[in-house]
């Protein structure tokens, strides 16, 4: 006997801001939606510590904490929250057909994406012969193990600013090595770096190596090149902090869904919509401007609001 494919009203893919916040609308409107978490449920948030921009919070929170809020009020209006990954979509045609772990196929009337973006390396070989000794790209998970410690953050942006601060307050010294000779960060963000004593940020600087072995002992020191002078300066480090950006998790919807020249979906202006009908693009997947909890969480609304509007179409 065939075994009966599922048929989803609303699928929601990724559980960041975004996911939950289009799960909170879509559960409400009697959308039955079913979220998919993805690889890292809760988002990005989950490796963030303090949360002081996202209104409601006037003490501020834990990321984590956040996102298990965020998730309880999903499935406090009946969201159904699942563990796993979604592996392949078909949008040729609605339905659409959807692979999850490579082994369950369901079928959804509509689609959120909300897979967010991941970081993104410098692509040098010590970053991969170092990895997990010394070398990391999220200094909010990893920094505890650099107490007392010295370290180097690469990078000029919110994503820098803000690992560098959070690790002068466990470690001895931050050097954050800035290829330009400005820092992208918001201002709010570039006062609190030059504000910290025990963070000094190097312009005009890049990496050239990352000096240690695989072991215990791992990352020693590393090379940075100043990129107008030439001149090499070996600074002594145990941890290798690299926070240069994200690149969207769009790799399943390519030659599918319309996107920019840097992996962003594209979404009809004003709107939460992609070109195709029924699916709908929220959070950092569709957003390399703001890329903030808040802005995810707005766009999760109205993919939401988006989704209800077409789906009550359909049915006159």
């Amino acid at each position: 006997m065939q075994e009966e494919i599922e048929n989803i009203e609303t699928l929601i893919i990724g559980s960041g801001p975004a996911g939950y916040t289009a799960a909170i609308y879509a559960a409400r409107a009697d959308m039955k939606p079913v979220v998919i978490q993805g690889l890292q449920p809760g988002g990005q948030l989950t490796t963030t510590t303090d949360v002081d921009n996202f209104p409601g919070y006037k003490d501020g929170v834990m990321g984590p904490e956040m996102m298990e809020d965020l998730k309880a009020q999903a499935e406090r209006f009946g969201t159904d929250t699942r563990w796993g990954m979604v592996t392949k979509v078909d949008l040729s045609n609605r339905p659409f057909k959807v692979e999850i772990d490579n082994t369950k196929n369901v079928i959804a009337q509509t689609i959120i994406i909300a897979t967010g973006a991941t970081a993104k390396w410098l692509g040098i070989n010590d970053e991969k012969r170092l990895n997990g000794y010394g070398v990391s790209a999220c200094a909010t998970c990893d920094g505890f193990f650099y107490k007392g410690k010295d370290v180097v953050v690469v990078g000029g942006g919110d994503t820098a600013a803000e690992e560098a601060t959070y690790l002068a307050k466990l470690c001895t010294k931050v050097t954050m090595l800035v290829r330009k000779d400005y820092l992208r960060a918001s201002k709010a963000m570039q006062h609190r770096v030059m504000a910290t004593k025990n963070l000094t940020v190097l312009f005009n600087h890049e990496t050239k190596s990352i000096n240690g072995e695989p072991g215990p002992i791992g990352v020693e020191s590393v090379t940075a090149i100043n990129n107008i002078t030439n001149k090499e300066i070996i600074i002594p480090a145990s941890g290798f902090f690299v926070a240069i950006g994200h690149k969207p998790n769009t790799d399943l919807f390519k030659d599918q869904l319309e996107m920019d020249e840097n992996g962003y979906l594209k979404v009809i202006p004003g709107t939460a919509s992609t070109e195709v009908e029924g699916v709908y693009a929220a959070g950092d997947v569709a957003d390399h401007v703001y890329r903030q909890a808040v802005t995810s969480a707005g766009t999760g609304c109205m993919a939401a609001l988006d989704a209800e509007r077409f789906l009550s179409s359909q049915a006159t």
